[in-house]
């Protein structure tokens, strides 16, 4: 009987261990997919700014308001590495292509991309000026959808990325 209790109570444990590894991995895995995902940006072009900064309006998502006005700020990153721009309505700016080219460079440079875009990582060193009051707030059934005014250092953004190898230079041959 010792022997069966023994056998059930390591069978346990090993499960607990996989669930617990398995829900790592998925949490790892959601977060690559909403910083790398073409369709998790909701981002208007405002203006270019001046020094080489983009003005957009972005949206973010969050079980509170402050969760996804950081949310936002992530996007605004994310959507100017990943994605580019639009142009701007009355033709005050023109379409932003994305920094990295690389269509795999979420998956290549994994490890940066995850340190860099963590809670209070490096991305809000890009992030010069926001309306951290959302002027645009919607409650949803239990989360907050909210849009902010945010001016992006794309300049220094891709100097960054260029200087670890994410990017191309500008001045890279083809």
């Amino acid at each position: 009987m010792r022997r069966v209790l023994k056998l059930a109570m390591t069978l346990i444990a090993i499960a607990a261990i996989n669930v617990t590894v398995l829900n790592a991995q998925t949490r790892n895995q959601v977060r690559k997919m909403e910083y790398n995902s073409s369709y998790n940006y909701e981002v208007a072009t405002i203006a270019v700014g001046v020094d080489g900064t983009k003005l957009i309006e972005v949206w973010g998502y969050g079980k509170k308001a402050e969760d996804a006005t950081r949310n936002a700020k992530m996007n605004a990153v994310a959507c100017a590495i990943f994605k580019g721009f639009p142009a701007a309505g009355g033709g005050k700016a023109a379409k932003t292509p994305p920094i990295c080219s690389n269509s795999n460079a979420a998956d290549e440079h994994y490890d940066y991309f995850e340190k860099f875009f963590e809670p209070g990582g490096q991305y809000l060193l890009y992030v010069n000026m926001s309306s951290d009051v959302a002027p645009k707030r919607i409650k949803m059934d239990k989360h907050y959808k909210c849009g902010i005014a945010v001016s992006i250092a794309f300049d220094e953004l891709r100097k960054e990325l260029e200087k670890q190898g994410i990017a191309r230079a500008l001045d890279a041959g083809f």
